[in-house]
């Protein structure tokens, strides 16, 4: 039992209905451990940087390449709401992005390494490789219908990431930033985290996360000396308030911080399933280590120059926004920060760690029966369609520092309000009257050379300012105020056609230049609304795109006024039908 993975040089990924393949350099340990400090130099002195009192944020300008992540997920944990969640955030920033016209490498996969891991295959009877490879699946699964459009899925058992894992740990023992040490506390082993008797006390010696009583730890471990980064990190999160968001987390971290730091373990001797240490393979590197590296191992940085991954992706580094929930928030913001200084590498421009899922105000249960799995969301997912269910997340979810109710009434309301009743209804609308009044043909906008414009409705400045709001809004990853700034221009097409009532125009043929018109601004507002919610509604505008067109190049071209090409034949376009609301597990409601 407790076998390792086989080597794999080559790993083919379908991605988003395209095959990239990884092209993984192997090298053997002492050259890999060369190229790594090399490597790490490198990326030090050639990535621009603000500086702060010790600490380095990466910067870099808006159009450069962008690396976007999701957490990697534990593959002792089933997939649930908050995984599709935190991985739907992910994908409509990486599709914003990309929309920008930005050169984007998109992260996700699965941290397969650890005591439960092992565990829980001991009590099945199979090998923890064999669990890892089922449960990893899983979550690939989940990425493919909730259509995540990540770049790569890495796993924390990959050759590839546990060869740069070992040799990047080798880098910091070099730099005397581990040392040999001894524990003695408590330890949560649903979080798989270590706390001192001070620190278990304060929280009644229970795991903040799952409420299970921790355990008594003494063990030999390596110590990372976080504490030698003290005054570094106080000066990361003084000098830079948008590193970590939102800002109540970053008033948290700095309320850890306040307490001081104390070293912490980075490996472990009471199993097996894990990397081995360098040098001392009695113990494995702790499973949180070596999941925050994937960050940098998915992208070569512990390769280095003669690695081909290098070679492609070293430049997404450092990392534009790591995306998570709010429990792993102090391993991001202050483990993964001090470890990137003691490797000399930049660190991310920003981390953000949403707030959770929850049900009529309490915690998610199974016990409670109130769970959101992912059965329940595909239910709701098969019943309303993938892009109504992606955008509810998106303008209901917790993205902010307060956990978010998930509600079958509020589904039901969201659809039928904010898509069938405005975006789809006004689209019907729109195309139907095209359809009825000119054969379906959409008319210019001018007549005798000019513009037709209406009283109080100067069209470009309005959705130029709603435009605004949306890009503003994707900038700062508030998903609700982008999706808001869109359903506003559709509400101005509401109001537009209520103030202007087209259908009189129709019924006095000296008018037919002002229906046109009138017509034609209707549409095209509703195609710079489209181009926004591409992001979060990404099959449902591409059914918009081929009745009536998105438009060609970045986001910014797209949503300029004048895009909507005169001649453009249509027809009645219905993007989202009416459907009855569900009960709060996704079935039926029995009348």
């Amino acid at each position: 039992m407790l076998s390792r993975r086989t080597a794999r040089a080559r790993r083919a990924t379908t991605v988003a209905g395209r095959t990239r393949t990884t092209a993984v350099t192997t090298t053997a340990t002492a050259a890999t451990a060369t190229a790594t400090r090399g490597c790490v130099a490198r990326a030090a002195t050639t990535r621009a940087t603000t500086r702060g009192r010790g600490c380095a944020v990466a910067a870099r300008a808006s159009e450069g390449p962008t690396f976007v992540t999701t957490p990697i997920y534990y593959v002792n944990d089933q997939p649930h709401i908050g995984h599709v969640y935190t991985s739907t955030v992910a994908d409509a920033y990486a599709r914003y992005r990309r929309a920008r016209g930005e050169d984007v490498f998109f992260l996700t996969g699965t941290d397969e390494h650890g005591l439960k891991v092992e565990q829980s295959a001991e009590k099945r009877g199979i090998e923890p490789q064999a669990l890892a490879d089922e449960n990893s699946q899983k979550f690939r699964d989940v990425m493919t219908a909730y259509d995540i459009s990540f770049d790569e899925f890495i796993r924390t058992t990959d050759d590839y990431h546990e060869r740069q894992v070992r040799a990047l740990v080798k880098v910091l023992q070099e730099k005397d930033a581990v040392y040999l040490g001894r524990f003695e506390g408590w330890y949560d082993e649903g979080q798989e985290e270590y706390y001192t008797e001070s620190k278990a006390k304060e929280l009644d010696y229970k795991s903040p996360i799952s409420g299970k009583d921790m355990v008594r730890s003494s063990e030999e471990n390596y110590y990372f000396r976080l504490s030698k980064f003290q005054k570094e990190l106080e000066a990361l999160h003084a000098d830079n308030p948008d590193f970590l968001t939102p800002s109540a987390r970053r008033n948290e971290m700095i309320g850890r911080l306040n307490e001081g730091l104390n070293d912490v373990p980075i490996s472990r001797t009471n199993f097996k399933w894990g990397i081995p240490m360098p040098d001392d393979e009695k113990h494995v590197i702790y499973v949180w280590i070596d999941a925050l590296m994937n960050y940098i191992t998915a992208i070569g940085l512990g390769d280095g120059k003669d690695s081909i991954v290098y070679a492609d992706r070293s430049k997404y580094w450092p990392a534009s926004m790591h995306i998570m929930a709010k429990e792993i928030s102090w391993f991001h913001s202050v483990i993964w920060p001090a470890l990137l200084m003691a490797l000399d590498l930049p660190l991310p421009q920003r981390v953000h760690a949403h707030a959770f899922w929850i049900r009529e105000g309490r915690k998610m249960s199974k016990s409670l029966g109130n769970f959101v799995d992912l059965a329940c969301m595909d239910r709701f997912k098969e019943h309303y369609g993938l892009d109504a269910m992606r955008y509810y997340l998106a303008v209901e979810g917790p993205i902010g520092a307060q956990d978010a109710n998930f509600s079958a009434e509020r589904v039901q309301e969201i659809y039928s309000s904010d898509l069938v009743n405005t975006m789809g209804n006004s689209v019907s609308r729109t195309t139907a009257m095209i359809n009825k009044y000119f054969d379906g043909e959409v008319r210019s906008e001018e007549a005798n050379g000019a513009r037709v414009t209406f009283d109080n409705w100067d069209w470009p400045a309005r959705t130029s300012a709603h435009v605004q709001d949306a890009l503003t809004a994707y900038d700062k990853l508030d998903l609700p105020r982008a999706a808001a700034a869109a359903k506003n221009i559709v509400m101005d097409v509401d109001l537009f056609i209520t103030e202007t009532e087209p259908f009189r125009m129709a019924k006095d043929e000296s008018k037919s230049a002002e229906l046109a018109a009138c017509l034609y601004q209707c549409l095209e507002a509703l195609r710079i609304a489209a181009v926004l919610l591409e992001p979060l509604m990404p099959n449902k505008m591409a059914e918009f795109d081929a009745g009536v067109g998105l438009g060609e190049g970045s986001i910014a071209q797209r949503t300029k006024w004048g895009g909507l090409k005169p001649g453009t034949k249509v027809e009645k376009l219905a993007l989202f039908p009416r459907v009855e609301g569900l009960d709060e597990n996704g079935h039926p409601v029995k009348t």
